[in-house]
């Protein structure tokens, strides 16, 4: 049995809209050709939690709505907003002194200002803040999910799902780096996509779009994750005579325990 790795701490944010046909929309990417890691894939912003928002976490003038949150917990929300303004443009923040977040038109101008320096290591997170009096709001994270890579994975990832409302006209748009596409999209239309092909979705991005896809709107997703009771998951995977099949804690809320996940290759 390989060597299983240690597991990287990394969190993702699903942002949500109310979309014109009732169902509520995610702002999604299609992974680059050439990353490592899920790559071709449409997936959710996120990333590793790095070095630099360790330093953040200590700068309590740079976020609000942390309080009672352990370190670490900042940490996972921290990069969780920094990854999904490198990746999207898309910025959860405030102005110091406000209650209210940053608007479109102050969110563009910070992200032609310096989010492809940020991507180029020109320029910390920590800076673009401190420069631009801003504070992260880290009390939009509502946490959905807890996902940890199977052992035995060469790369493997300690994850943590947030879901966030999308500020008023914040629209996104890929990199061009780490993304090659961007969409909003309905839960059910990803789903879809994903059986037919169209998409290539991780397991975890299945799961959790489907549970998703019960909500008809942004206020009850966030309102029923904010009542859920987050069960850390890690697959174990094992091989079939027709495939291979994932377990899953039933107690997670992905209607189910065992997945059929395709053929062996």
């Amino acid at each position: 049995m390989p060597e299983t790795s240690a597991s990287r701490p990394a969190s993702t944010i699903l942002l949500l809209r109310d979309g014109a046909a009732k169902e509520v929309e995610i702002f999604m990417m299609v992974r680059h050709h050439q990353i490592e890691f899920n790559s071709g894939a449409l997936v959710f912003p996120g990333g590793s939690v790095d070095a630099g928002d360790q330093e953040i976490v200590k700068r309590s003038d740079l976020y609000s709505g942390g309080e009672g949150l352990s370190e670490a917990d900042r940490g996972f929300r921290i990069a969780a907003i920094r990854e999904t303004f490198e990746e999207s443009g898309i910025l959860l923040a405030r102005s110091k002194g406000s209650n209210t977040p940053i608007d479109a038109k102050r969110a563009g101008e910070i992200a032609d200002a310096h989010r492809v320096a940020l991507n180029e290591h020109k320029i910390s997170f920590l800076s673009i803040l401190a420069d631009n009096g801003l504070q992260l709001a880290l009390d939009t994270l509502v946490p959905y999910a807890h996902w940890i890579t199977p052992e035995g994975m060469p790369k493997r990832f300690d994850t943590w799902f947030f879901l966030a409302a999308a500020p008023p006209d914040q629209l996104g748009a890929h990199d061009g780096r780490e993304s090659t596409d961007s969409i909003w999209v309905s839960a059910r239309e990803a789903v879809e996509g994903g059986d037919s092909g169209r998409f290539k979705l991780p397991f975890p991005t299945t799961r959790n779009l489907i549970r998703l896809a019960k909500q008809p709107t942004v206020k009850s997703a966030l309102d029923h994750a904010k009542g859920m009771s987050i069960v850390t998951v890690m697959p174990v995977m094992t091989k079939t005579d027709t495939g291979r099949q994932l377990r899953i804690p039933r107690e997670a809320g992905y209607d189910g325990e065992v997945f059929e996940v395709g053929a062996v290759g």
